[in-house]
């Protein structure tokens, strides 16, 4: 407000000097109305000026606040482009990734055509293994084997769980042939089922004795039947103590088959040449 007094104020003194300077005004007094026009002209100047300062203040701003807005619109233009960039990398690599998955996924398949019919094979095997061998825990044995042929049928247990349980399997099998043990089973000799003890000895002795022990017999392996003998009654018993560890590990009496001799083979016929 200071500074437009003293405009109007200059701009009064301005005028009057203008105006005693005129042709026609020499030697007069300057008359009251020409001295306020010019006063008034001189305030309508400084206001126009002071309103084109304002927009020249304006504008001034709002291009700051356009350049900050270019300069903020080209760094997350560069940080989009680093980030596309990236982007693009981790495509690559996921493509990449989804190439060698497809790979193994069809190395599976060949797998698992080449594994399941030696899995079968396997199960097979052990099948005729457990019917053919000495019939200890015959209802336990057989029903692992059904339980895996069971499971080769189904499409929800994977290859490697499959082949888990068979190796089980085998793995059981081959703990029976080195170790010693006593149960209570069903002897079904001549068509009478009775409850007897057996003691198995490995894989090599199989016998078994009544519970009130008054007969003892075991498994003959080359006629596949039960032969009484209560010669091996006493030991049986310590074969029982053994087992059940309520006696010191010795020498036990079992029936054991001979072992047989290994045919040779044909020698080569000779050629005269």
């Amino acid at each position: 407000m200071g500074n437009r007094i003293r405009r109007a104020v200059v701009a009064l003194l301005g005028a009057s000097c203008v105006l005693s300077a005129a042709p026609g005004f020499a030697g007069e007094a300057t008359s009251p109305g020409a001295l306020e026009t010019a006063v008034q002209a001189q305030l309508a100047a400084d206001k126009d000026a002071e309103a084109s300062q304002h927009r020249v203040e304006k504008l001034d701003d709002e291009t700051r606040a356009l350049l900050k807005r270019y300069e903020q619109l080209t760094n997350e233009a560069k940080s989009m482009d680093a980030y596309s960039d990236l982007l693009a990398v981790q495509v690559n690599s996921q493509r990449d990734e989804i190439a060698s998955t497809q790979k193994e996924l069809d190395g599976i398949q060949q797998t698992a055509r080449d594994v399941l019919p030696m899995m079968e094979r396997m199960v097979d095997t052990l099948d005729r293994f457990v019917s053919l061998d000495i019939p200890f825990l015959q209802d336990e044995r057989t029903q692992r084997v059904q339980r895996l042929k069971d499971i080769m049928k189904r499409a929800d247990v994977s290859i490697a769980e499959k082949y888990r349980r068979i190796a089980e399997a085998y793995q059981i099998e081959m703990d029976y042939g080195r170790t010693l043990e006593s149960y209570e089973g069903q002897l079904a000799n001549e068509g009478k089922p009775r409850t007897v003890r057996f003691l198995r000895i490995g894989r090599v002795a199989l016998l078994y004795q009544t519970l009130d022990g008054n007969e003892t017999g075991y498994w003959d392996v080359d006629t596949r039947a039960w032969v009484v003998d209560d010669d091996y009654r006493q030991a049986v018993k310590q074969g029982f103590a053994v087992a059940l560890k309520q006696g010191a590990p010795e020498l036990l009496v079992a029936p054991v088959p001979a072992p047989e001799e290994a045919q040779s083979a044909p020698a080569p016929k000779e050629t005269q040449s």
